[in-house]
């Protein structure tokens, strides 16, 4: 739900090719609830020879992914390099995390001193830049051309220890330089008349934080680098799934190879396709490799409402149980925490409430391991409807049957990045994501494993892996994001 809820809208990919990251309006047969999901070449899966492609092109840099992230990788070299770049993809943007999410760029659920902290810090720093800029041309300014709001966040708790919980957040977040402010009952209803935290409730208000629309983004983004195109520094191929690392003689690789072209890159070739990235990579390699990126697609649902006039919201919401995605149980949905092995199958529904430029109102979330399943679940969506109606009294009498028509379900998948632990042979979250060169092959980067902040890291993220292709020192610390001894 923010790139938090960047969730991964995607129909059910052949996992042994490679599979992006936008939507595009499909139906599910079952409900009458339309169903977001991206529109996928036809899957190849055997290896054409260079002999059957139709092109061949010299690069500096190529990215596979054309997600949020992807793209703004693209972006970052284009504006600050003399590089050349072009991107592939599987399908188009938006197909995946980047448009499934809520688009809230927040530091309400950041932890300051964590391994991501700084990196939060300035990607959010890198998206104010923007926003301001866009600004300055006019045009509608960042409003009406990057979706960008600055509604401010609420984490908000409803028990003495939640409240517990945001008082030591809040004051962790103003040491750290974040604008913070805990809030009583009283002052938390004079902010949001609609939110019930009953009286021993409260919140955690950031009144900088913001949110964006990730298909007006993207499109910006790709405006920007499409700008370099008739220089020759820019190409995107979507619809053109990669399929094959190609090495040299002497055993670098030199090329990536897709359905229809070979793309050679001269410095650097960059992985970024998200929740796809392990079954991707498992592709590229020899079946004797022993290197695993742990990505698995943990998979969301999310609620968009149209014209939905029960509800009037000020600020973006969360409820404080998202931070450890450990929530209550609802009817057959499991207690779940971060911990939740695959085997188990268990899920957690948290409340997250925002409204869009649109004015609609956008519902979530839940989170699962089920594969790349993309169907459905009308038990979770019940839940997050009635998570929903627990802090919001006018919701509590709105059957969902109602609103089916003006209601869209968003399906995503999350690229989660998990090691076992010793004990149990539990699946224990990384809560980082992978940013760096491959071991061994020494111009290859993998950046993926965001989870659910892929929106909110992005622009932090390619400015990462530019200083890293050009050997700059870099902003923000490497280290934490290597692949290098961590799997």
């Amino acid at each position: 739900m923010d790139a938090a809820t960047a969730f991964a809208t995607a129909p059910k990919p052949t996992p042994a090719l490679f599979s992006p990251s936008a939507s595009s309006p499909l139906s599910h047969s079952s409900l009458r609830l339309p169903v977001r999901g991206p529109r996928r070449g036809r899957p190849l899966r055997a290896l054409q020879s260079p002999s059957q492609l139709r092109d061949v092109s010299h690069h500096d840099v190529v990215v596979v992914g054309a997600g949020i992230v992807g793209l703004a990788i693209a972006r970052h070299l284009l504006l600050h390099t003399p590089l050349s770049v072009a991107v592939a993809d599987a399908a188009v943007p938006c197909s995946g995390a980047t448009g499934a999410g809520q688009g809230y760029i927040w530091m309400s659920h950041r932890t300051p001193g964590s391994d991501t902290w700084e990196l939060a810090v300035r990607s959010k720093q890198l998206w104010e830049e923007l926003a301001a800029e866009v600004d300055g041309q006019g045009g509608g300014g960042a409003r009406e051309r990057l979706g960008w709001m600055r509604t401010g966040s609420l984490l908000v708790g409803r028990t003495s220890e939640e409240l517990a919980t945001l008082e030591e957040r809040t004051k962790a977040l103003s040491q750290a330089g974040i604008q913070a402010e805990f809030l009583s009952t009283t002052s938390l209803h004079a902010l949001e008349p609609a939110l019930s935290v009953g009286k021993d409730g409260g919140a955690m208000f950031l009144p900088q934080d913001c949110q964006i629309d990730a298909f007006q983004a993207v499109s910006l983004i790709e405006k920007t680098n499409n700008s370099y195109s008739p220089e020759g520094r820019y190409v995107e191929l979507f619809n053109d799934p990669a399929m094959s690392l190609i090495r040299s003689d002497v055993g670098t690789i030199e090329a990536v190879q897709t359905s229809q072209n070979i793309l050679y890159g001269r410095k650097a070739i960059v992985i970024a396709s998200g929740a796809w990235t392990r079954s991707l990579w498992h592709n590229f390699l020899e079946p004797a490799s022993t290197l695993d990126i742990p990505v698995k697609p943990r998979k969301g649902h999310l609620l968009v409402l149209e014209n939905f006039d029960k509800l009037k919201l000020n600020h973006g919401l969360m409820e404080v149980g998202y931070v450890g995605h450990q929530v209550a149980k609802l009817n057959s949905i499991s207690v779940a925490s971060e911990y939740g092995d695959d085997e188990h199958g268990s899920s957690s529904i948290s409340m997250t409430a925002t409204l869009d430029t649109k004015g609609n109102l956008v519902l979530g979330s839940s989170r699962e391991f089920k594969g790349f399943s993309r169907e459905v679940d009308k038990s979770i969506v019940k839940c997050i409807w009635e998570r929903a109606g627990e802090f919001f009294p006018a919701m509590r009498d709105v059957p969902l049957d109602s609103i089916d028509k003006n209601t869209q379900i968003r399906i995503g998948h999350r690229p989660y990045i998990s090691m076992k632990a010793d004990v149990a042979s539990i699946s224990v979250p990384d809560g980082k994501p992978v940013i760096g060169f491959v071991p061994d092959l020494p111009n290859v980067l993998i950046a993926t494993g965001h989870e659910g902040s892929g929106l909110t890291l992005a622009l932090g993220t390619a400015e990462m892996v530019t200083d890293m292709i050009v050997g700059n020192p870099g902003k923000v610390d490497f280290s934490p994001f290597s692949i290098k001894n961590r799997f």
